[in-house]
């Protein structure tokens, strides 16, 4: 009686076991991926560190200030007179100095707010490329997905044609060819599966691993797709936003400005320094001194200029500043390259776009033409002026087609985000113009 009872409560715990698992947008994904992924968590401890260290070069012009204290005990030993006693000495001195005129520590000031952009850049690059990462990795498991299901719906269809070449041969309708062929594509269907479910395996526990949850269940995209088109649709235009917004570009500059400044630096070292310091000290001699035997106590205060003027330093500051016009040469070349590498990968992904764009309109009615083919061989296999291979070729080829429309779907989505990654203008929300393209 007591198993009885206990069975509705096995029951609903079964069931619970079995629920399938909630399926989760691209969206929420992206935002597990920030809090688990450790190149993004990587980039993100190097921004903050990237900050505090632009902030350490305003340390050159603001003051500073030192406490310097001392305790020495002495013995003075003296025949004439008979003196022999111990002499303790107590010192103590704050002193401060602020900078008026380095050239060279304001210079290192606007390098360290240039390290500011330069961090943000950064930064934003890494944003950008975990939004591709996950995406990527999202329609990967799709594509994968698909792969499997048509694989298998393939099995199942060369299985039926496997048994109706079986069922000809025994009736004598058909040779023994017909079940043999069918026999061959039936196990090369066998094997393409067991790779398609090892390909969906890696790809899940890629994705499981970019996100940090297990067993995630991608939204699949809502069919029929509505593949957007670039907007806008002029290359040119792509490759302006690139200018403006790229990350890429913005770090080159970046590194132009620091390296213009760097020459600054290097020019100071023939510049005069000026300082203003100021200091405040206290010694005293409790138990006297060697010439005075009472207790003593002296104050000095004292506040100036500091001035110096560099006149020779062995040419080193000639080199340096030859040193820093070829970096800053350097820096120069690099922006260069930089521009012309992003309005390449723009390019790349525009055309790209366009033409994976094109290949889902041809495959959508290569799909439609497939389809009408294989019923056209199927009913030309029943009443015989086709034989089975025909019917197996056109099963392949419908499926293969359908395999291929799917992955160029993907493509096109993905294509999306590369084309704004490569231009700079990528952002989270974009994402969410992606989700509405997938089942709710």
């Amino acid at each position: 009686m007591t198993s009885l009872r206990l069975l509705p409560l096995a029951l609903a715990l079964a069931v619970a076991g079995i629920a399938p698992v909630r399926a989760q947008s691209l969206l929420e994904l992206y935002e597990s991926a920030r809090a688990y992924d450790a190149t993004w968590q990587s980039a993100k401890a190097q921004y903050d560190a990237n900050l505090f260290r632009a902030e350490q070069a305003r340390a050159g012009v603001l003051p500073s200030a030192n406490l310097g204290a001392g305790l020495v005990r002495s013995n003075f030993e003296s025949t004439v007179p008979q003196v022999d006693r111990g002499i303790t000495t107590q010192s103590a001195t704050i002193s401060a100095s602020q900078p008026l005129y380095r050239p060279a520590n304001f210079a290192t000031w606007e390098q360290g707010k240039r390290q500011v952009d330069l961090a943000q850049a950064q930064l934003t690059s890494a944003s950008q490329d975990l939004i591709v990462r996950v995406s990527q990795a999202y329609f990967d498991v799709l594509a994968a997905q698909d792969t499997l299901a048509f694989v298998q719906a393939q099995k199942t269809a060369v299985g039926e044609q496997l048994e109706s070449a079986k069922r000809n041969f025994e009736v004598g309708t058909s040779t023994i060819t017909d079940t043999r062929e069918a026999q061959a594509r039936y196990d090369l269907v066998i094997a393409q599966e067991i790779a398609a479910e090892n390909d969906l395996r890696v790809k899940k526990l890629a994705l499981d691993s970019l996100v940090g949850k297990p067993n995630v269940k991608p939204n699949p995209l809502a069919l029929p797709a509505a593949v957007p088109a670039p907007e806008p649709a002029d290359v040119n235009a792509w490759v302006q936003q690139g200018e403006e917004n790229s990350p890429a570009i913005r770090q080159a500059k970046t590194a132009v400005e620091i390296a213009q400044l760097e020459t600054e630096k290097a020019k100071a070292g023939h510049l005069p320094t000026l300082d203003l310091t100021a200091s405040y000290g206290v010694n005293r001699n409790p138990g006297g001194s060697a010439s005075v035997p009472t207790s003593t106590r002296s104050n000095t205060a004292s506040m100036g200029l500091s001035f110096n003027l560099p006149l020779f330093a062995g040419f080193a500051t000639q080199n340096r500043i030859r040193e820093t016009l070829s970096l800053e040469e350097r820096a120069q070349a690099d922006l260069e390259a930089s521009r012309r590498a992003v309005a390449q990968a723009i390019r790349s992904a525009f055309f790209g776009l366009v033409s994976g764009q094109g290949q889902v309109k041809a495959l959508e009615a290569a799909e439609a033409s497939s389809l009408s083919a294989l019923d056209a061989n199927r009913l030309g296999y029943q009443v015989g002026v086709r034989i089975n291979i025909d019917v197996l070729n056109s099963q392949s080829q419908l499926f293969q087609t359908k395999r291929d429309l799917a992955q160029a779907r993907y493509n096109v989505l993905v294509g999306h985000l590369k084309l704004r990654q490569a231009a700079g203008t990528l952002l989270p929300e974009d994402l969410a113009r992606l989700n509405a393209l997938l089942a709710k």
